[in-house]
């Protein structure tokens, strides 16, 4: 029960926080449970994209060298996850009646994120034997919180592409293409530091992980106020509009 906790708790830590983050509207928590629910099924259709991408000898589990690191991050982990997350984005937001601001986007993605987040930190820490309390902290101050930042980051330029007229395909293109890089430059960073031999180089590329995560985090408040705002924005001028509009019938009654 307690392992159980420790590998959900963080996930569900940061679901609580976007939605309260989400100030103007709220989503239903009906919707979000549906969402992290998709974004459990989520780790299920990411196999459909990388045991192919295996066979095809695209990445292997077993590397030496940052090459081999790089190809699993990319092909093994990012692409696929992320891939995988997206289509659940879609899934969620089709014909849903309150996906309506732009923030949404950015609660859904998380929501989504949060339940592959979840579940895969289920199979890490119950597959860690008698180091499974170091490796709940570590995910859930490094693993997990990666996972949300490339939630937002999906959620916010997906929102552009959904309700923005003009560049859709150039928003399109950064939904997937953002997290993609957040993601795989995490793992790709991770991985080779298993295989690396120099102390140094070690170090480094510790000390740059570190202050990736910040700055992902930095630029995940930045993205969520700039939604916010643009939706408060939005909200002030349809009631601009709706005021005037009664205004000009009641002129002509």
């Amino acid at each position: 029960m307690i392992k159980l906790l420790a590998s959900l708790l963080p996930a569900l830590i940061l679901v609580y926080h976007i939605y309260k983050a989400d100030k103007l509207q709220p989503e239903p928590v009906a919707q979000l449970r549906r969402a992290v629910a998709f974004g459990v099924l989520s780790i299920f259709v990411s196999l459909l994209f990388s045991y192919p991408a295996q066979s095809l000898g695209l990445f292997s589990e077993a590397y030496s060298d940052w090459k081999g690191a790089l190809r699993l991050a990319f092909f093994g982990a990012a692409f696929p996850e992320e891939l995988a997350k997206l289509l659940m984005l879609f899934l969620v937001v089709r014909k849903n009646p309150f996906f309506d601001e732009k923030m949404d986007g950015i609660v859904y993605a998380v929501c989504v994120g949060m339940g592959f987040a979840g579940l895969e930190n289920v199979t890490y820490i119950f597959g860690a034997g008698d180091e499974w309390v170091i490796r709940s902290i570590t995910r859930a101050f490094m693993s997990v919180p990666c996972h949300y930042y490339c939630a937002v980051f999906m959620g916010y330029f997906f929102s552009l592409y959904w309700f923005e007229k003009e560049n859709k395909m150039y928003h399109l293109f950064w939904t997937l293409a953002a997290p993609i890089i957040c993601h795989a430059l995490y793992d790709f960073i991770l991985m080779y530091v298993a295989v690396e031999e120099s102390d140094f180089l070690i170090f480094m590329l510790s000390l740059f992980l570190f202050f990736s995560c910040f700055q992902f985090y930095k630029w995940s408040r930045i993205r969520i106020a700039q939604h916010l705002q643009a939706d408060l924005e939005e909200g002030y001028r349809k009631q601009e509009q709706s005021a005037f509009d009664e205004y000009d019938r009641s002129d002509h009654v």
